[in-house]
C-alpha cells in the first residue's frame, strides 16, 4: 500500500496484485462482509492506523490498476503471470516490488492435521474477517508475540481460552525489559495482554516440550510436557505457530540471491537497506524479505518504491529515505530483542516421532526422512525431496520445507544453515483446474 502511494505521488501508475478482496493484508485485513463490528473491535489500539491505511490506499483508486483476488504464481523473463478472475494473465514489467508477507512457521507434533487445529495466523484470519471461532474451548500453543496477540483478541471476543502454552522458557521474557527503552509502547502492550488473560483465569505455561494433539475426528485436548512432568488438558480447537517464516518462492523465481538469516533461521533473499535486491529492478519490501513486522511493513514498501524512482532518476527525496532507514534500523534492533525473548525451540525436532507426518500433501512421515537420510548419506534438502518426495505436493513445501531442513538437520548433525533449502518452482501456490481449461480454450480460439 505505502509502494504504490510513494510511485502514485511520482507520477507513475502502478499495477497492484491483491491476493486478499481487499487491501489491508494480515495485520489490517478487512471483512468478508459488513458484519456490525466496529473497526474498534476489530483492531483495537491499531484502528485509527488501520482506516488512515485504508482510506488512503481508497484514495488511489483511481490512479493506479489494483487487483484484488489475484495471485502471481510464476515470474519469468520480466514477466509476471497472473491468476485473475479464473484466468491466467501475463503482465510484462520493467519494476517489480514484492512484498509477499508471511506465514505461520510449525513444526510438526502429533495430532497436528486433525480437524480443529489452525495455525496461530489461520485462527486470527477466521476472527479478523469472518467474525468466527475455530473452537469453543481453544488452547493456543507455540511461541512468539503473536501467540499472546491471538490468545487475547480471542478472549476479548468471548471465547474460552483454556490455556497459553509457550514454548520458550519464562527466564527468556527477561529481554523484554531491553526492550523498553527501543519500544516502549509495543512491550507494555504485550504485557497487558499477558496480564489480562492470567486475570480472566487463563492459565499460561512456560518452556513447554512433547506436545501432542489429541482426537480422532475432532481435537479433543492437548498434551505436553513441563519440567518433566506430563500434563493435559481438554479443549475442542488448537491454535498453533513458532513465529513466522518469509515467502520467500517469487523472490527466488525473480533470479535473487540468498544468504542465510541465523535470526530467521532461513534462507532469505539478499537486499540492502533500500529494498534494493541483487537483480536490477527488482526490490523487496515486508516480511516476505525478513520478518519484522507491520510497521517495518510500511516503511520497506515506501524505501523501495523510492528506490525505483531514484534508479530511474525520478525521486530526490534523500532526506524521508534517510529518515526510513534510520527507523528500519531501529526496528531490527527491536526485533532481535524479540527473537531473544521468543527463541525457536530447535531441540523439538531431534525429538519428533517417527510416525508422525510431516508432509501432508505427499504423506511423508518424519520416519521416512531420517530413514532416507541414512539409506542414501543425504545431507542436503534438495536431495531429500528427491528421494522422499517432501515438498512435491500442493503447497510446493512452502509449510514442510522448514521443517525437513530442521529434521535433516538434527539427524546429520548439521547446522540448519548448511542442509540448504528447497528451490521454489511455478505455480508457487496452488491453481484451479478451471484456469487450465480456460486457457485451453483462448488458444484454440
Amino acid at each position: 500500500m505505502r509502494a504504490a502511494q510513494a510511485l502514485v505521488a511520482a507520477g507513475l501508475r502502478p499495477l497492484v496484485v491483491d491476493e486478499a478482496r481487499a487491501c489491508g493484508g494480515q495485520i489490517y485485513r478487512q471483512r468478508l462482509v459488513d458484519d456490525g463490528r466496529s473497526t474498534q473491535s476489530l483492531y483495537g489500539s491499531e484502528a485509527p492506523k488501520a482506516e488512515r491505511l485504508h482510506r488512503d490506499f481508497a484514495a488511489l483508486e483511481k490512479r493506479i490498476d489494483y487487483w484484488p483476488q489475484a495471485l502471481v504464481w510464476n515470474l519469468s523473463q520480466d514477466k509476471a503471470h497472473v491468476a485473475v478472475a479464473g484466468r491466467s494473465r501475463e503482465v510484462t514489467y520493467d519494476g517489480l516490488i514484492l512484498a509477499t508477507g508471511a506465514s505461520d512457521r510449525v513444526l510438526p507434533v502429533p495430532g497436528w492435521t486433525l480437524p480443529g487445529v489452525f495455525t496461530l495466523g489461520g485462527a486470527q484470519t477466521a476472527l479478523k474477517s469472518q467474525g468466527c471461532a475455530i473452537g469453543s474451548r481453544v488452547v493456543f500453543a507455540g511461541s512468539g508475540p503473536l501467540l499472546y496477540l491471538v490468545a487475547w483478541q480471542y478472549l476479548k471476543a468471548g471465547i474460552d481460552v483454556a490455556a497459553v502454552l509457550d514454548a520458550a522458557p519464562l527466564m527468556a521474557k527477561r529481554h523484554l525489559l531491553h526492550g523498553l527503552a527501543l519500544e516502549p509502547a509495543i512491550i507494555l502492550r504485550g504485557m497487558r495482554f499477558a496480564a489480562e488473560l492470567r486475570l480472566r483465569g487463563v492459565a499460561i505455561h512456560y518452556a513447554i516440550e512433547d506436545l501432542a494433539i489429541e482426537g480422532e475426528t475432532r481435537v479433543t485436548g492437548v498434551r505436553w510436557r513441563q519440567d518433566r512432568h506430563e500434563r493435559s488438558l481438554a479443549c475442542n480447537a488448537v491454535g498453533y505457530g513458532l513465529a513466522l517464516r518469509s515467502e520467500t518462492q517469487l523472490a527466488d523465481l525473480a533470479g535473487c540471491k540468498f544468504t542465510f538469516n541465523a535470526r530467521d533461521r532461513a534462507f532469505l533473499p539478499e537486499r540492502d537497506i533500500s529494498g534494493r535486491s541483487s537483480v536490477a529492478g527488482v526490490y523487496l519490501a515486508g516480511d516476505g524479505a525478513g520478518i519484522a513486522g507491520a510497521d517495518a511493513a510500511e516503511l520497506a514498501g515506501e524505501r523501495a518504491a523510492l528506490a525505483l524512482l531514484e534508479d530511474r532518476g525520478l525521486a530526490g527525496a534523500s532526506g524521508r529515505a534517510a529518515e526510513i532507514e534510520r527507523k528500519l534500523l531501529h526496528i531490527s534492533r527491536f526485533r532481535d530483542v524479540l527473537e531473544a525473548a521468543f527463541p525457536f525451540p530447535s531441540h523439538w525436532a531431534p525429538r519428533i516421532a517417527d510416525d508422525t507426518l510431516v508432509c501432508r500433501c505427499e504423506e511423508v512421515k518424519a520416519g521416512t526422512l531420517r530413514q532416507s537420510a541414512r539409506d542414501f548419506a543425504l545431507n542436503e534438502v534438495n536431495r531429500l525431496k528427491a528421494v522422499s518426495r517432501i515438498g512435491m505436493g500442493r503447497c510446493q513445501g512452502r509449510f514442510c520445507g522448514a521443517s525437513a531442513a530442521e529434521i535433516l538437520a538434527a539427524e546429520t548433525g548439521r547446522g540448519i544453515d548448511a542442509v540448504g533449502r528447497l528451490r521454489a518452482q511455478a505455480p508457487v501456490k496452488p491453481l484451479p483446474l478451471m484456469l487450465e481449461a480456460e486457457q485451453k480454450r483462448e488458444a484454440a480460439e
